[in-house]
């Protein structure tokens, strides 16, 4: 099998020349967008597309890729076939060789074409496949990938013989099969853009002389035909597996049946199903041993191994297609009576379907869209014009499939248009407890489009309490298919939403009414970051919750002064100009949070995203969803339009990676580990070079001079290492003491760190709760181990605490040489790390308080101001704190240098991460 080759398009030549000299003469025969889109990249490269040979306008529109080359003036032929009666047209072929072609690229044909036209050109004729060959040959590779299980998808371009897509392999890729991954979700998100670049790719290795031609391997070929309706009823004794692969490999076409109440109806929208089957009302379907069950989610159904799935959308013979959930209640949506400018409104709608459809004499209530032959191209441009004349409409490409004839498809819309589709308040299944003298409800699901949801496989995991090590919560773990649901959500409301419409002042006012919904349930959001995070209540109520509040009403002020400039430039005479610039918000962006401050994290990145006018996706930390999911509830009481603020709970490397990788994220926020960071930015640049800003891993310094105020000193440096349990990210991991004072200052921090009282942190009195998870307790104590091992001083600590729960002893190390593991590494936990340094030795000490990769804090203690500021100026970090530490503040700009990354969080600087500036130029 041909081994993988280069994702990315290879770079053909060094200079302007080479780049024109190994370029070709091309015939593309064809059609479809894909073929379009494949003729204007072999275009923008710079080969030459000397002919299009496409099928007839079908109902008077031209296919799109005659459309693309006549816009050009390329060629174009439109014949319904090639030969007749086993034998080449002639007329066809005299117009093919009048091209002169050197290659032919077929990139999507339905047509046959003659071996006398493949075998013609001088470098012969390349073939794009929806399949890894030898596998799955035919017409519906794609379908058969999905009906067969496979793992793997892919495409292969091959060069044309006068077999059926048996010629030698030229390059193939390959992507991974979700478990509920459509035919549409591949073509889309791999097989549509990756083709397109691998076609490009193809020719340019024929033009370099470089294109292999390797045999097809016959072990483990396979060939299926074209699937037909007929033949695509479901046989229900499989296991639900099995199921799911027949109906998503139907979906949408031929589609996918069983016989309900003796008619056909067919199955759209399948996913797995895990857990308990949930509530719902029984339906008997022909042939299947178990009732379906129709639930608020749809039609659940059963495999004969017990597991489940569910199925989202039904049609029945007459073509209707409606939610599986209202299957018992379609006699409800009779026709309602229109008003006079509803009226108008159908008026309108039925002049955009006839231009649509201008093969139809007359729009009738009976006119069914695609029965009419419109295509899913068609179904954009008639959603995409109707939101133009009425943006305030909600409408989905779904829509349309679901009412495809005129009549119904203007019940929906004035349906949607009255707001009777609009449910009066949000639903919430909420997790309560009662704890902290309070009753606390936690929503658990994601909340997607303004409502909370399952995920889309129905996949749960625990939430974990870390001071006694019970479950608090079975939360939705979030897939690829919800992250891409967010973004067209985020995305939607970006573009036609009447967020992107709004006010500046008006979004302002919204933000403000959150920070004071907020405010209200202040003591609700701290105990529930104390018992998912493991804060310190009263810490987590002035910090964790407090901070958060005060973020956003900052941000708030900012949205209505959010401002350009103009420049002065010069005059092109006798005309002047003038230069102005404007700061517009990027559009869809993702924000990726850790588990430290929950809430707090949240609000320093998102204020500032929403306040530039951004919607966003926000994945909070797997381990500590739960806050993340109550602002999700309180955004809707806020007033947030539905897909303005989007809340993803779930595993980093499937959330987290597709966020990175989404095309239509325009800007990704994180703080989290310098590891992880490098990761998503080779990501971000991958995938569309988007914008993103880093908070990541720190070490930071803080020195203590023998002139300190030493009581503030010990105070300010006990809560430098000891605040939020050491899980702080801008917090002392190297404390440099002056060896005068260094004894005196260790003996002083021990006896304080004795009096530190471990326990429940909904305890008022508690100085210091467990650690976040199991996980990051294993690692601080393997830490302490290490730091005793390299001959450090272990004076205080380095242990489990002997409890219920994730709870560690404050710990203090001595004597810790710069070599050591411990002086390098960040601990992120309750550990106090102490190196002293000789009196008088101010440049020596800051070199190896520098000797870092990290730059994200620093402090310094001393009463000599000059000596604090020549301190400060040489400290290489983001932040620095004199005579003080943890000091910071919502106007104030907050972020690391060098390995602690780059970009701003607070403060008049954050806003500019979610904005660009464009410069407009005007002549008068």
């Amino acid at each position: 099998m041909l081994s993988k080759t280069n994702h990315l398009l290879r770079k053909f030549s060094s200079t302007a020349t080479d780049y024109y000299q190994n370029k070709l003469k091309l015939a593309l025969i064809g059609q479809s967008l894909f073929g379009q889109e494949v003729y204007k990249h072999l275009q923008k490269e710079g080969h030459k597309v000397v002919g299009v040979f496409t099928v007839p306008d079908k109902n008077g529109k031209a296919d799109p890729l005659a459309s693309a080359a006549e816009k050009d003036g390329t060629p174009v032929f439109k014949f319904p076939r090639w030969r007749v009666k086993g034998k080449p047209v002639e007329e066809v072929m005299e117009a093919y060789k009048s091209v002169g072609a050197e290659l032919n690229v077929l990139p999507y044909c339905t047509q046959f074409i003659p071996m006398d036209v493949i075998d013609s050109p001088k470098h012969g004729s390349i073939i794009y496949h929806p399949s890894i060959l030898p596998r799955h040959r035919g017409a519906s590779a794609i379908n058969w990938t999905l009906i067969q299980g496979d793992k793997k998808a892919g495409f292969t371009i091959f060069w044309a013989d006068d077999g059926l897509d048996t010629g030698p392999i030229l390059l193939q890729r390959e992507c991974d099969v979700a478990p509920n991954d459509t035919v549409d979700d591949l073509y889309n998100r791999f097989l549509f853009p990756e083709g397109i670049k691998a076609m490009v790719e193809a020719v340019q290795l024929i033009a370099d002389g470089k294109a292999p031609h390797i045999t097809q391997p016959e072990e483990g070929a396979t060939y299926e035909g074209i699937q037909k309706k007929e033949n695509a009823e479901i046989s229900w004794d499989q296991p639900a597996a099995a199921l799911h692969n027949w109906i998503r490999g139907h979906d949408k076409v031929p589609g996918a049946w069983a016989m309900i109440d003796d008619q056909v109806v067919t199955f759209y929208g399948s996913s797995l199903l895990h857990g308990s089957p949930p509530l719902g009302e029984e339906l008997a379907i022909k042939g299947a041993a178990k009732p379906g069950l129709v639930t608020k989610n749809g039609l659940v159904l059963f495999g004969n191994d017990g597991k489940m799935l569910l199925v989202r959308n039904l049609q029945f013979e007459d073509g209707r297609m409606i939610p599986a959930s209202k299957y018992f209640y379609t006699d409800e949506l009779s026709a309602i009576e229109l008003t006079e400018e509803e009226n108008e409104m159908a008026e309108n709608i039925k002049s955009i379907w006839k231009g649509i459809l201008s093969n139809v004499a007359v729009i009738e209530d009976a006119t069914d869209f695609f029965k009419s032959g419109a295509s899913s191209m068609d179904v954009v441009r008639m959603i995409e014009e109707i939101k133009q004349k009425y943006g305030e409409l909600e409408l989905q490409n779904e829509d349309v499939y679901m009412a495809p004839k005129f009549g119904d498809f203007i019940q929906m819309v004035v349906r949607k248009h009255r707001g009777e589709d609009k449910e009066e308040e949000l639903v919430i299944d909420y997790v309560s407890k009662d704890v902290n003298r309070m009753t606390v409800k936690m929503p658990y699901q994601c909340f997607i489009n303004g409502q909370f949801v399952d995920a889309e496989d129905g996949r749960t995991y625990d939430s974990i309490n870390p001071s006694d090590g019970s479950v608090i919560a079975k939360v939705s773990l979030a897939t690829v298919s919800d992250v891409d649901k967010a973004v067209a959500a985020a995305k939607n409301a970006f573009e036609h939403g009447e967020w992107g419409k709004m006010n500046a002042r008006d979004r302002g006012r919204i933000l403000y009414r959150l920070a004071d919904l907020m405010e209200e349930h202040q003591e609700e959001l701290a105990t529930i970051e104390s018992i998912d995070s493991g804060a310190v209540y009263t810490l987590a109520l002035k910090t964790h919750v407090g901070m958060s509040v005060q973020t956003f009403r900052y941000f708030a002020g900012w949205c209505d002064k959010i401002q350009g400039s103009t420049i002065p430039i010069n005059h092109a005479r006798p005309n002047h100009n003038l230069t102005f610039t404007k700061k517009e918000p990027l559009g869809v962006c993702a924000i990726v949070i850790p588990w430290n401050y929950p809430l707090m994290m949240l609000a320093w990145k998102s204020a500032a995203c929403l306040a530039a006018g951004n919607t966003l996706v926000l994945k909070p930390a797997q381990v500590t969803p739960l806050t993340a999911l109550k602002f999700a509830e309180l955004s809707v009481k806020a007033g947030f339009p539905k897909g303005v603020i989007n809340i993803l709970p779930g595993s980093g490397g499937l959330v987290g990676q597709r966020l990175s990788e989404h095309p239509d994220i325009r800007k990704l926020g994180f703080t989290g580990s310098t590891p992880i960071g490098k990761l998503i930015m080779k990501s971000c640049a991958v995938s569309n070079l988007k914008k993103v800003s880093l908070e990541l891993g720190g070490k930071s310094p803080l020195i203590i001079f023998n002139d300190c105020e030493l009581d503030k000193a010990v105070r300010m440096g006990m809560g430098a290492v000891f605040f939020n349990k050491g899980e702080n990210c801008i917090a002392a991991g190297r404390l440099f003491v002056e060896e005068s004072v260094h004894d005196e200052f260790v003996r002083r921090v021990v006896e304080e760190a004795k009096k530190m009282k471990i326990g429940d942190p909904l305890d008022r009195s508690t100085d210091h709760g467990p650690q976040n998870h199991k996980g990051h307790l294993e690692k601080l104590l393997e830490y302490c181990e290490a730091g005793v091992k390299e001959g450090a001083s272990l004076v205080y600590g380095g242990r489990q605490v002997g409890r219920p729960g994730f709870f560690m002893e404050p710990t203090i190390f001595t004597d810790v040489e710069d070599d050591m593991f411990i002086a390098q590494e960040e601990s992120f936990g309750p550990v106090m790390v102490i190196s002293k340094f000789k009196d008088g030795d101010v440049d020596g000490v800051l070199e190896r308080a520098n000797r870092t990769e990290y730059g994200l804090a620093s402090g310094v203690f001393t009463k000599d101001i000059s000596k604090a500021l020549y301190v400060s100026d040489k400290l290489e970090a983001g932040t620095v704190f004199i005579n003080t530490y943890n000091k910071t503040d919502v106007a104030a700009p907050f972020g690391g240098f060098k390995q602690s990354g780059f970009g701003k969080d607070l403060g008049e600087e954050a806003l500019h991460e979610y904005l660009r500036t464009k410069a407009v130029t005007v002549e008068y």
